[in-house]
């Protein structure tokens, strides 16, 4: 039988094959379609308003003006402190492909020192808020903004701005006084108003700058910006303008800061002068100073150091947290608390044999004088500072009282109202002596505080307060350095002023002031040599501080010390004492006796004060070549 050959070809099942695959394949499409088609509703629709938002910050940026920040000038207008235009580099590390790279082609392009390149790095990175430029460096060169203008393709999110920058026409005299501005670190930026310091750069850190930065920083402004995808600026959208910082005017005279600094050139000390009536700082002086300026844009660490280690201290204020014995300077306010205690009579006398001893006690406590003043009443006492007569005073007021008594002149505490970083010293008591070295208050301590020795030590601007109020008589009006803040003057009634001194007899305040004047005027006054001349009424105190104390048979010779071991030289002084204008304070270290060494200071500081410049004949050079 003959069997049929099998078909080749099933036409119907491949049809029915093809049109599975066609359709199996349609579906795919579509559910692909609608895949697409609901992506793109989600991202149009359902997330428009996120995505319009990511592609304006694209386009669209906000960038911060910072406040032009405010000048400082001193009572009579003179500029202390400016604004000067430079070009900084600035760098935002989210618009940076790679920073390493980056920072590379800066160094090689700067042409930076060995050791800068480190701190360089590390300012890259400084925390920012995002897309917050950071400042990499100051007050470029013309060389260098070309260098980085020709490279400006290679460094995207590099940036040179025209900002500007704080300078100090008489940086050394008033660095110490003005302080410094500096860069904003990183522990100041978690402290900071990062809205209000956005693009700013610098901020106060030390004296007037740090305590008014407040009202010489302002109110950051903004601007919106449109940008190209390389960041940018194609034109400016809208713009709120900053608030400049209030400018400062200081109670400060220059002419006379700029004379106390000439009369300590060379030497290290202190002059404070204040103006008693209204309690404003006319000078305020710490030698030696330094070039505040150098630490504006960030001084190099070989300088820094070499200034942190000069063995006279430069960076040290002296005025406000130098610590030295008063010496005899606190006589005057002793002779108040006597008085003021009942301990003493204006009258009353003493017979001084050279030394001073305690009931039942063989030491000695010396006079100056070896052999003695004889018998002295309180302004004899003042007029040559005899120290037996204040051992016997200090013993009857006893610590208790005469601690409390000083305090009330403001020793041991911090008095001004605006000055940064003042030291309170120390007005020791038996309480302060029990909880520092847990020892009980001998006797013999009290007679050492009597005459300013012993553990009582003051600040320059301490002494100089005290003298002030001495002048008032008794009248406390706080220290203050700023006179106007803008248009608005600062008021003298300050916050937290201390109660005035009210004496039982106001007759004590011109005996006081009468042993004073004999100081400078009197025959027998240790400071008579200064008198000479005078042309008005002025009451002083020297003062003479020991650096180490001597055994009870040991005589002082300075020529047989070395130079930093030798006494401390001080000087207090007011005038004219029928109307005080002025009370100054004057420590020179390791000088000697304040009467040789300080008196003529204060006098040269009253002078250039009281007098007009045709009547104040005496010469600074020619002072200092005299006591030389």
């Amino acid at each position: 039988m003959h069997n049929p050959r099998p078909a080749l070809k099933n036409t119907q099942q491949e049809v029915r094959i093809f049109r599975i695959r066609s359709l199996l394949a349609f579906l795919i499409v579509m559910l692909l379609t609608s895949l697409l088609i609901s992506r793109l509703v989600y991202l149009q629709v359902v997330r428009h308003e996120v995505y319009i938002t990511r592609s304006e910050d694209n386009r669209v940026r906000v960038e911060p003006l910072p406040p032009t920040r405010g000048l400082i000038f001193d009572r009579n207008g003179q500029l202390l402190a400016e604004n000067r235009p430079t070009y900084n580099l600035t760098l935002v590390r989210e618009r940076v492909d790679d920073l390493e790279e980056t920072l590379a082609l800066l160094v090689d392009l700067l042409d930076l020192p060995e050791e800068e390149v480190e701190a360089f790095r590390q300012r890259s990175r400084q925390r920012q808020r995002p897309f917050q430029p950071a400042l990499l460096m100051s007050d470029l060169s013309e060389e260098q903004i070309a260098r980085l203008a020709v490279n400006r393709h290679r460094l995207p999110g590099v940036e040179v701005e025209a900002q500007l920058l704080r300078y100090y026409p008489d940086a050394e005299i008033m660095s110490h006084a003005l302080g410094f501005v500096g860069r904003i670190n990183a522990e100041e930026l978690k402290e900071l108003d990062v809205g209000n310091y956005a693009g700013t750069h610098f901020i106060g850190k030390t004296g007037v700058e740090r305590f008014y930065e407040d009202e010489l920083h302002g109110q950051a402004g903004l601007r919106k910006v449109e940008t190209n995808a390389r960041g940018r600026v194609l034109r400016e959208l809208g713009r709120t303008d900053p608030v400049p910082g209030q400018d400062l005017t200081l109670t400060l005279d220059k002419d006379l800061q700029a004379l106390g600094h000439q009369l300590l050139e060379g030497r290290r000390g202190s002059i404070v002068a204040i103006e008693p009536g209204s309690g404003e700082i006319l000078a305020m002086v710490s030698s030696p100073g330094f070039d505040s300026n150098r630490f504006v844009t960030g001084i190099d660490s070989a300088s820094y150091q070499a200034l942190q280690e000069d063995i006279d201290l430069p960076l040290f204020n002296r005025a406000i947290r130098g610590q030295y014995p008063p010496g005899s300077t606190v006589k005057p306010f002793l002779a108040l608390a006597g008085l003021a205690e009942g301990v003493i009579t204006p009258e009353e006398t003493i017979y001084d044999p050279g030394y001073y001893q305690l009931p039942n006690d063989s030491r000695r406590y010396r006079n100056w004088l070896r052999w003695g003043h004889g018998r002295v009443d309180l302004e004899r006492a003042l007029a040559v500072s005899n120290n037996t007569y204040f051992y016997t005073l200090a013993h009857d007021l006893g610590i208790d009282r005469l601690s409390e008594r000083m305090h009330t002149f403001g020793f041991g505490e911090r008095n001004a109202y605006d000055v940064f970083g003042e030291s309170t010293a120390l007005m020791p008591d038996r309480d302060w002596k029990r909880a520092r070295f847990n020892q009980p208050w001998y006797p013999g301590e009290t007679l050492s505080v009597g005459i300013g020795q012993g553990y009582w030590m003051v600040t320059p601007l301490q002494l100089a307060t005290a003298t002030s109020i001495l002048a008032n008589r008794g009248e406390w009006v706080k220290p203050r350095i700023a006179k106007r803040i803008g248009d608005q003057e600062l008021a003298v009634d300050l916050p937290d002023t201390k109660e005035d001194i009210v004496l039982e007899n106001d007759a004590w305040w011109d005996r006081v002031f009468s042993g004073m004047e004999k100081v400078i005027s009197g025959s027998e006054g240790t400071a008579r040599r200064t008198g000479v001349g005078l042309k008005y009424r002025m009451g002083g105190k020297s003062g003479t501080a020991q650096v180490f104390s001597l055994g009870q048979d040991q005589k002082y010779n300075a020529e047989e010390l070395a130079e930093r071991l030798r006494d401390h030289a001080l000087f207090i002084a007011f005038a004219p004492i029928e109307d005080p204008q002025i009370a100054v304070a004057v420590i020179v270290e390791n000088a000697g006796g304040g009467s040789t060494h300080a008196a003529h200071l204060a006098r040269a500081m009253t002078d250039a004060w009281l007098l007009e410049p045709e009547e104040n004949g005496r010469n600074v050079d020619a002072l200092l070549e005299a006591e030389d």
